[in-house]
């Protein structure tokens, strides 16, 4: 049988038409970041790095166009980087938005270290970010009203909305509507600020947009027991991509899954997700990926990284000769999150105290630091080096030799465990608690005598513990250092502890 070329082509017109028919099926892919403050690799560049991530979202982008990229909170504040100055003022979060927006995010949430930084500050990062943010209960103060936080481009504001609703469509025309809510955690009260209920919110949010879209997503940024109550209260929700634990976890509450990545990048969650619009049924799959060096440098946001680690590094060489050394290894990780920091003595807080201690070749009785000096909000494991050491302690200042009465320092140590929760709260070495009474080189503090205390200046200045400063009667002395010795710069000083420690662990 002849077949003519007109026929052949009627075929063809009907078999494309049969392959490129609406199967009201569709696939798309969440890549979720959260609590990520260092654009570089960490623990000497073995994990974390934004070019990396990068990578990593190119390479979900080709292998599904309807790809998108959140983060689910923190990332302005803190870091090194930050508390820098460029051209007179201090950076605080520009480098992070710099490289999200070369990273093209679809999507982020307030976290509550958004608000570490000044309204001013905020305001620029919202001016300068190219994506989209969300907060269902996290409203600027002003004097006449609470309103939306907004960017103004040009002289023209936009609000970030409590919801956030994103169109998708496959190569054969499904099409859906996803919507997003989001709540951030009320921890970190400003001035600027007023924080709504986030159950309250969640659930409100939620009624508002659940029936102008498919299926509605979660992006938050709370403790992950109040995802798990966001869960029960909303059992509709697939998926909840949240932050601020900073170690990965992947719960389910009912139905509904709540995904925490690591901290600065060592770890992303990519979820690939099916919808089929006739059924109603959803399927997520997730896989927790470690961003390690095995993971290529994405070129574009390589060299924007590159710009700021540039400015990082000859600022901590005034310092540190050599910042990228390993100094110490450590399996056991180091703690420096914000609420062990602010309410017990932590590994970490006893390294800072001992190296206090060390830069006066421990003639001093004991070394106390507040919990507020240490800034970093995240654990260190494997390989540190000097710029971890920085993260840690991104403010420097000295180390001061105090001669202080007993009684003043019972005082002040006592304050200090009042203070607990706060930045006052007192890390210290040869300083124990034994009931009711304080002892100093296990030797009951003694309020008639004169001890010798390494304290960190800040400390002294009155600003954490308003009774402690050097125009206090009971503080007899306060020797400063000079720039030629160790306790000059307190990130210097716990550099060559460190490096000692390591030396002490080799001998043996």
């Amino acid at each position: 049988m002849k077949i003519t070329k007109s026929i052949l082509f009627f075929l063809s017109i009907i078999m494309l038409s049969s392959c490129s028919k609406d199967d009201k099926k569709i696939e798309f892919t969440f890549l979720q970041l959260n609590d990520v403050y260092e654009i570089a690799p960490i623990q000497g560049g073995e994990f974390g790095g934004m070019a990396r991530v990068e990578t990593v979202h190119k390479d979900l982008l080709k292998e599904n166009p309807n790809t998108m990229l959140f983060l689910a909170g923190d990332f302005l504040n803190p870091s090194l980087l930050g508390t820098l100055k460029v051209d007179g003022e201090r950076i605080r979060g520009k480098q992070m938005v710099d490289v999200m927006n070369a990273m093209n995010f679809d999507l982020v949430a307030f976290g509550n270290h958004e608000f570490d930084v000044s309204e001013k500050d905020l305001q620029k990062r919202l001016n300068e970010s190219n994506f989209p943010w969300i907060s269902a209960n996290v409203k600027l103060k002003t004097k006449e009203a609470a309103i939306p936080f907004y960017k103004e481009i040009n002289g023209v504001k936009e609000s970030v909305g409590e919801t956030f609703i994103k169109e998708l469509k496959d190569a054969d025309g499904t099409k859906i509507k996803i919507g997003f809510i989001s709540v951030c955690i009320p921890s970190n009260p400003k001035e600027y600020v007023e924080y709504g209920n986030m159950f309250v919110k969640a659930r409100a949010s939620y009624a508002a947009i659940k029936d102008s879209v498919d299926v509605v997503f979660g992006l938050t940024h709370v403790k992950v027991a109040n995802d798990k109550r966001i869960a029960k209260l909303i059992p509709d929700l697939p998926l909840i991509m949240g932050g601020h634990e900073h170690t990965n976890s992947n719960n389910f509450v009912g139905n509904v899954q709540i995904s925490k990545a690591d901290a600065n990048a060592k770890t992303v969650f990519i979820h690939r997700i099916s919808y089929d619009k006739k059924t109603k049924k959803i399927v997520v799959k997730s896989e927790l990926k470690e961003i390690n060096s095995s993971i290529k440098t994405d070129e574009k946001v390589g060299e924007v990284v590159a710009k700021w680690q540039n400015i990082l590094e000859t600022k901590i060489k005034e310092v540190i000769p050599n910042p990228d050394e390993v100094i110490y290894k450590t399996e056991i990780p180091l703690d420096g999150r914000d609420t062990p920091i602010r309410s017990s003595q932590t590994n970490l807080g006893q390294i800072i105290t001992k190296a206090m201690s060390f830069s006066y070749d421990d003639t001093v009785d004991c070394a106390i630091v507040n919990g507020g000096s240490i800034r970093i909000d995240d654990q260190l494991r494997g390989s540190i080096t000097p710029v971890d050491i920085f993260r840690v302690l991104p403010y420097g200042g000295a180390i001061v030799k105090v001669k202080i009465k007993g009684r003043l320092l019972k005082r002040v140590l006592d304050y200090g465990v009042l203070a607990k929760g706060t930045g006052a709260y007192l890390h210290r070495f040869n300083i124990e608690k034994v009931e009711e009474n304080w002892m100093i080189k296990d030797k009951t503090l003694n309020s008639n005598q004169i001890y010798t205390v390494a304290f960190s200046d800040y400390l002294l200045k009155g600003f954490d513990i308003p009774f402690l400063s050097d125009k206090n009667k009971e503080v007899l002395s306060v020797y400063h250092p000079k720039e030629s010795e160790l306790s000059f710069d307190i990130r210097k000083a716990v550099v060559e502890y460190l490096k000692l420690e390591t030396k002490k662990s080799a001998i043996d």
